[in-house]
């Protein structure tokens, strides 16, 4: 009976290995496909030859992003807004996270309840526009780092993994007379650190594609990020050409190069990260 079993469980092995085998081939096909345009001569792009791997080696579009000093700036202060952004909103995320956490928390309903509210509902942009404004926000940095400081999605995970720590442990730590600031720095920070590092990539990824913010409320060009001066040089590039201009690189060799150009630091970063996914909420806690 074990034999037939295993068979079956073997089968099946098979058969889902080699189903997500081909959905990861399936999903890095676009991405290699861009890789390979990024780096492919105009002419073979127009005619559509491009397909997993370069044709006609070209790095123009590259030494257009990299000869230009203005993106080079833009590059590292994206890095930097990143990083601040990433530490400004975990604080202010578990800050707020743990005292929700608790069930003696007076008018706890109506926080999460306005939490909530404001997950489907805005104000709209001229009224953001307006307040940002009258707070002489606009053309500051903390215009890009402010608004979006606390996510109410990351803020309820967060809140939902601290109330799934063991109690118990919070009630040694009060007899032993550990206050709520201690029990946060010495147990649930520590407990939380698979969820803590999985907001903060979220944060991160979302303050580094951001672009919107920068296009509506920044017109200093010291301000501009990565993302930003990538837009508007793909807006150069896709303007038409006059007679006489000569076409370096196609739009399409431009525009693949702008992607892996702003892909590489999340690339870099990620693995360094992502094996802290897939730890549970309680390791290192309450052994039974």
């Amino acid at each position: 009976m074990s034999t037939v079993y295993e068979r079956k469980f073997g089968a099946f092995q098979l058969v889902m290995t080699i189903f997500f085998i081909l959905v990861c081939v399936i999903t890095l096909l676009p991405i290699i496909n861009i890789v390979a345009t990024s780096f492919s001569d105009k002419n073979a792009i127009l005619t559509g030859k491009v397909g997993i791997w370069p044709v006609g080696f070209n790095t123009e579009a590259y030494s257009m992003i990299l000869n230009d000093l203005s993106m080079i700036r833009a590059f590292f202060f994206s890095i930097a807004l990143m990083i601040a952004q990433a530490v400004i909103s975990m604080m202010a995320t578990i800050l707020a996270a743990y005292p929700l956490s608790k069930k003696d928390l007076p008018g706890k309903r109506v926080i999460l309840l306005m939490i909530v509210f404001t997950m489907y509902f805005s104000a709209g942009m001229i009224p953001e526009y307006l307040l940002y404004k009258e707070l002489h926000l606009l053309n500051t940095i903390w215009v890009l780092l402010l608004p979006g400081m606390i996510s109410a999605f990351n803020l309820i995970i967060l809140r939902t993994f601290f109330m799934s720590i063991n109690q118990s442990l919070y009630e040694a730590a009060y007899i032993d007379g550990c206050s709520e600031f201690k029990a946060l720095r010495e147990i649930a920070i520590p407990l939380s650190k698979a969820a803590l590092l999985t907001l903060t990539m979220f944060y991160a990824v979302n303050r580094w594609n951001g672009v919107s913010d920068i296009i509506l409320y920044i017109q200093n060009p010291n301000l501009y990020t990565l993302q930003y001066k990538l837009k508007l040089m793909l807006d150069l590039i896709n303007i038409p050409y006059e007679d006489g201009m000569v076409q370096i690189v196609a739009p399409e060799n431009f525009k693949s190069a702008c992607v892996v150009f702003t892909m590489l630091p999340m690339l870099i970063i990620y693995p360094f990260v992502q094996k802290y996914f897939k730890k549970g909420v309680m390791v290192g806690s309450v052994k039974e």
